[in-house]
C-alpha cells in the first residue's frame, strides 16, 4: 500500500540509570494512507480522525491529532500544510491553525 503524504516529528527518549538521566530524539514519520494515519507505534482509522491542527513556536511546534478517542500530540520541526492538505482532501475536514 502506498502512502499519501508523509510528515517528519520528534520522539524525545529518555533514558536514566543510576547516574544520568540523558534525553535523545528519534526522526520519525507519520504516513497517511486511504484509509488510516500510521505512526511507529499506532494507527488512526480516518474515520476515527475528526481534525488535525497544529501550533508552530520557532523552530518546532506541536501537530495534534484529535480523534474520537482523544487528542494525540507530536512534536514537529516543520510546517505540516502539505500533510493537512492532503487530509482535507481525503476527509472534507476542517482545520485549524493558531
Amino acid at each position: 500500500m502506498q502512502f499519501i503524504a508523509k510528515q517528519p516529528y520528534v520522539k524525545v527518549v529518555r533514558q536514566v540509570n543510576a547516574l544520568e538521566q540523558k534525553d535523545t530524539e528519534e526522526q520519525r514519520y507519520m504516513y497517511l494512507y486511504e484509509e488510516k494515519i500510521v505512526t511507529k507505534y499506532r494507527e488512526f482509522p480516518l474515520d476515527n480522525v475528526m481534525d488535525i491542527s497544529y501550533r508552530l513556536t520557532g523552530k518546532k511546534g506541536m501537530l495534534y491529532l484529535h480523534t474520537l478517542k482523544g487528542v494525540y500530540a507530536y512534536i514537529i520541526t516543520s510546517s505540516p500544510d502539505q500533510f493537512i492538505a492532503a487530509f482535507k482532501a481525503r476527509t472534507h475536514s476542517t482545520t485549524h491553525r493558531d
